[in-house]
């Protein structure tokens, strides 16, 4: 298996994050954190929408 570097910080972060807070919680900002990023991808698309529309 290859490990990735720095993969070992993320790592007990994600352990630290669930036991304070519970795993709901986490779960939810992670996929939070993912839909964040799909809807950046999709304004982006929206604002360059009229030009492509030209």
């Amino acid at each position: 298996m290859i490990a990735r570097k720095g993969a070992n910080k993320v790592d007990q972060t994600w352990m630290s994050l669930i036991t304070d807070v519970g795993f709901p919680v986490a779960v939810t900002f992670y996929l939070l954190h993912r839909i964040e990023t799909k809807l950046n991808t999709l304004i982006e698309s929206i604002v360059t929408l009229p030009e492509k529309m030209k």
